[in-house]
């Protein structure tokens, strides 16, 4: 018997299965009708796919230092600054803190996932440090691109086909970008809070 899945973590599975399955794409797309939303959020997937990818660089970054993936005071920096940016754009500033904060999640999977990997194979781990001020720099330029992305598909992600355009873009992203398995998982837990609606 399966354990009971709540919301949240049924649609991550979803997501990763559904991402990691890159030849199903037209097996997600949007239901056809005539509430049906027009939109995709593929360049929000895109942009999310983006941020994954950086994060072995901070992942070089942080290798052999004190620096540890969990960054409590970052978080907080990068939570503020999108909240503030959203507002100015005058987007929901609740939701775009929720998505951002998966983002920062994913980026823990691909760092602690490199991290295990270098362990176990040090020939593979990396030979010079990114500067990560520099990477940071990125970082930010992505998230201001993502931040209006998110203002940009409001409307997508509060149709009931959400989370079939979500699977759908992630599936498309992964085959377009050439995901390997870590990469994938990490754009799977990057996009949960997509489709989630902020309570009245």
């Amino acid at each position: 018997m399966r354990p009971h899945l709540s919301p949240r973590h049924a649609l991550i599975a979803a997501l990763t299965t559904a991402v990691l399955a890159t030849g199903a794409t037209a097996a997600f797309a949007a239901p056809a009708g005539p509430a049906r939303v027009h939109g995709t959020l593929r360049p929000l997937v895109d942009l999310s796919a983006q941020r994954v990818l950086v994060a072995d660089e901070v992942a070089a970054a942080k290798w052999g230092t004190d620096s540890p993936i969990d960054d409590p005071a970052r978080e907080r920096e990068v939570l503020d600054a999108v909240a503030r940016q959203a507002e100015e754009l005058g987007a929901d500033p609740v939701a775009t803190s929720r998505i951002f904060r998966d983002q920062i999640e994913a980026s823990k999977v691909v760092q602690r996932g490199l991290y295990r990997r270098w362990d176990a194979d040090p020939s593979q781990a990396p030979t010079e440090r990114p500067d990560l001020g520099q990477i940071r720099l990125e970082i930010n330029r992505i998230n201001g691109e993502l931040v209006r992305a998110i203002a940009d598909s409001a409307a997508v992600r509060e149709a009931p086909s959400c989370v079939g355009r979500l699977t759908a873009g992630a599936a498309a992203v992964i085959h377009g970008r050439h995901l390997d398995a870590l990469h994938s998982v990490a754009l799977g837990r990057s996009l949960p809070s997509v489709c989630e609606r902020t309570a009245p």
